[in-house]
């Protein structure tokens, strides 16, 4: 997912400085759900703006401060965010978990530790799971639907992930990851 794919959104929004857009994807957890660099905002939205796909629309000056650009998107960064859109929406990637290949060749390896990192883990994903659903919850009334499913979706891939690693977890404490010809317990 590109980051001007989400400045050109959020400006769909209402024109904006680029720290205020910062500021919304890290409230709505977009930082979280995408690999986004997010040093590479200013850059972004300096070429967006070279290319005529947004532009200033006011700078409020300050004393104290670095002057402020407010960006609004043009009909022209309106064509390329729809382009964009419909891009991604038919895009199928394959996930690669860092996780899988680890899982893959775990058996090798002490046991004992491998339970105690999966223990970690799985409080970590308890944690997410948590704090997607609270994410989702707070903005019911200040988001359109689009992004609550955004929300909710990472929501489920939290829930799903965590199952998953539960039930990784009862067959490494039970020491079955050696085992061969029984299924899982679904």
């Amino acid at each position: 997912m590109s980051m001007k794919l989400v400045i050109l959104g959020l400006l769909q929004e209402k024109d904006m400085h680029p720290y205020e857009i910062t500021l919304i994807m890290k409230e709505r957890m977009y930082d979280q759900m995408m690999k986004l660099q997010m040093g590479s905002l200013y850059y972004a939205v300096d070429k967006l703006a070279e290319d005529d796909y947004i532009e200033a629309v006011e700078t409020i000056r300050s004393n104290d401060r670095p002057d402020k650009t407010i960006y609004h998107i043009t009909d022209k960064g309106k064509a390329l965010f729809e382009q964009l859109i419909l891009q991604q929406i038919k895009k199928v990637d394959l996930v690669f978990h860092p996780l899988y290949m680890a899982l893959a060749l775990s058996r090798y390896i002490d046991q004992d530790k491998v339970e105690k990192v999966l223990e970690e883990r799985i409080r970590e994903i308890e944690h997410q799971v948590n704090y997607a659903y609270q994410v989702y919850e707070d903005h019911i009334s200040v988001v359109p639907r689009s992004a609550l499913h955004l929300m909710y979706g990472r929501y489920e891939h939290s829930l799903t992930e965590l199952k998953w690693l539960k039930r990784l977890y009862e067959d490494v404490a039970a020491r079955k990851l050696n085992d061969f010809g029984t299924p899982l317990s679904l």
